[in-house]
């Protein structure tokens, strides 16, 4: 039955009311400024009212639940575009740093430096005999190299800076991940009894997943989907199960999480390996697993996949490392080929990497099917001897037990070829063909080929030199080189030119004014060279093969500002529909502020009313 101490109740439960709207809105203006906040509403309703007759009579009202404005769907698009933005960002800002290792276009930089070494080269064949050309060349050689090795060690730091970023982020995602597990652990306790919401707590952990989805991309899966358009179209959340998943791999499943794990013990480079560990205890390689996210673009950036000689088998900056290896093994191998003409009196080769008893066309190096020859010259620069060497498939270095013989019946090896009884000279005189002139050794387990003059053709002052007909072999083993080195990490001038400038040599055949070497320098960077990795082969000239390269990284760069214009304003009109949805509007929370305080004092006159009631009630004598 109703009374008036239940009219008292239906004003108190205005005050409380009253005063829960003025917590909530505080509690939106406090944090209108907090990552992640989402403005939370007071839901009301009649209380049940007391039946009684004529009708029904109000009981005031009732707080059902305390929400959160926000549109699962709305936040998921939010959580891709800034992923896709996250990724983007990366992307742009490494291209960028990139391409300012190739100043090119600014008439600085490699090529710049290449036009001046051969313009020395040509200076040098317009005075062959000249020693201040010498130096001179000999300095811009050194200057050439040197910047090739500056660029590639560059790139090769970004990339280890790339590496160190990796761990420090995949840490970040354990961490986040951590968090997130015991959130959902936290969320679960308060709404187990179906009444309570975690408002604060599932912003914490929205945010929480947002930063997760910038890191890796991470796709979160939750139970049924519900709305509550009654209150406001735009809500709408998950319940139930919740998983994030990266690569097809749970990464949190309710409270708990699996962390992914760093190796760097399994590469000689210490690169870090990504892993995911099952709960039988295997290791699945994960680094291509995470494709998006800010990891994603350093794994992009940097490489995913670690072969087993410790470098990576893609990645956009080792593609860089690899293209700027095979321009200075190109170039080093041209190079060398062309000054293995250039008249000496011994050669050394490199320390090959292939055994005396291989296949030269099935070592992988870039040996070509066909012939060289070895010409030898007296004192006064006139040719006295000159033999083909033939590279076919079953050519080796030195193998004295070799069956398969050559059409005139040697064996089928450079150093037998070299040491067979022949008349070079066809005058029938035995004591000055190349096998009587040269001295040619193979040595194990160095695998380092040496020429030398034999003595006394050594003490009348023979020279010799290798003249090449396309087989690339000078190129490949460096005999008689120009530059050290095999790749744009350790290209150099040749260590005895380097500390004797004098030694260069501008002449084929050792005869005053020759310069045909020097000239065949110049005419180089014309010609078509062969750039190798081994595994493919691209013939270029020397400047195109450069210019393709630095364009790759510049279209890549360029195309990478393109797109993360186009992402950014995505992103940008996404952020400010989240916005519109879920962040506190300060006007709006103001105008609630004004209108919970009219109701309080409303409610509050309800009251006063009721106790003047109860005043003259009392107040009646009999």
């Amino acid at each position: 039955m109703a009374s008036i101490f239940n009219a008292l109740h239906i004003g108190y439960s205005g005050l409380n009311a009253a005063q829960v709207g003025i917590d909530t809105t505080g509690h939106n203006i406090s944090n209108a400024e907090t990552p992640g906040y989402t403005r939370q509403r007071v839901v009301t309703a009649a209380a049940t009212p007391i039946s009684i007759d004529p009708g029904q009579r109000g009981n005031g009202v009732q707080i059902t639940e305390i929400t959160r404005i926000f549109d699962s769907f709305v936040y998921n698009r939010y959580k891709s575009a800034s992923q896709n933005k996250s990724y983007s960002d990366e992307m742009k800002k490494n291209l960028q740093e990139l391409s300012t290792y190739f100043p090119d276009i600014q008439n600085n930089g490699i090529k710049n430096d290449l036009q001046t070494y051969y313009n020395t080269w040509q200076s040098l064949a317009d005075n062959p005999g000249n020693a201040s050309l010498k130096v001179s060349l000999a300095q811009q050689t050194q200057t050439l190299t040197q910047n090739i090795n500056q660029t590639r060690s560059k790139i090769t730091d970004l990339q280890s800076s790339l590496n160190d970023q990796v761990a420090v982020n995949i840490d970040e995602v354990n961490r986040v991940a951590g968090q997130i597990a015991a959130l959902n652990k936290s969320i679960n306790l308060a709404e187990s009894d179906g009444i309570n919401n975690a408002n604060d707590l599932r912003d914490q952990r929205g945010q929480l997943e947002l930063t997760l989805s910038n890191l890796i991309g991470a796709k979160v899966t939750e139970g049924q989907i519900t709305s509550n358009n009654t209150v406001d179209s735009n809500i709408s959340q998950g319940n139930g199960s919740y998983t994030i998943q990266v690569g097809g791999f749970n990464l949190v499943d309710g409270s708990s999480f699996h962390p992914i794990g760093i190796d760097k013990t399994g590469n000689k480079n210490g690169y870090n390996d990504l892993y995911y560990q099952r709960q039988d205890g295997a290791k699945i390689p994960f680094s291509d697993k995470i494709t998006s996210g800010k990891v994603g673009a350093l794994l992009e950036l940097r490489g995913s996949k670690i072969g087993s000689n410790g470098e990576f088998e893609d990645g956009i900056l080792q593609d860089t490392v690899t293209n700027m290896d095979n321009f200075a093994k190109g170039l080093i191998q041209a190079t060398n080929s062309v000054y293995a003409q250039s008249a000496t009196s011994q050669m050394r080769s490199n320390p090959l990497s292939f055994s005396n008893t291989e296949s030269l066309l099935s070592t992988g190096e870039n040996f070509k099917e066909g012939t060289f020859d070895v010409v030898a010259y007296n004192i006064d620069g006139k040719e006295v001897a000159r033999r083909s060497i033939t590279i076919n498939q079953q050519t080796v270095m030195d193998n004295a037990s070799a069956t398969n013989l050559l059409p005139d019946g040697t064996s089928n090896s450079i150093i037998a070829q070299l040491k067979a009884q022949k008349d070079d000279n066809a005058d029938n005189n035995a004591l000055n063909d190349i096998n009587t002139i040269l001295n040619p050794v193979f040595t194990t387990p160095a695998n380092t080929l040496s020429i030398d003059l034999s003595t006394s053709f050594a003490s009348q002052g023979y020279t010799f030199s290798i003249e090449d007909n396309g087989t690339n072999f000078a190129g490949v083993t460096g005999v008689n080189r120009f530059l050290d080195g095999n790749n744009a990490k350790s290209i150099s001038l040749n260590s005895n030119l380097k500390s004797d400038s004098s030694q260069i040599n501008a002449f084929k055949m050792p005869s005053s004014g020759d310069n045909q070497t020097a000239m065949d320098m110049v005419n180089l960077q014309f010609a078509s060279v062969d750039f190798s990795n081994g595994l493919s082969t691209t013939s270029d000239t020397i400047y195109n093969y450069y210019d393709s390269m630095v364009t790759k990284v510049g279209t890549k760069t360029n195309s990478a500002i393109t797109s993360n214009n186009t992402i950014t304003a995505q992103y940008n009109a996404i952020k400010q529909e989240q916005d519109s949805i879920s962040a506190v509007n300060i006007d709006e929370e103001m105008a609630n502020l004004i209108r919970y305080q009219t109701s309080y004092g409303a409610a509050a006159k309800v009251i006063t009313t009721i106790d003047q009631m109860m005043t003259t009630l009392l107040g009646i004598k009999a």
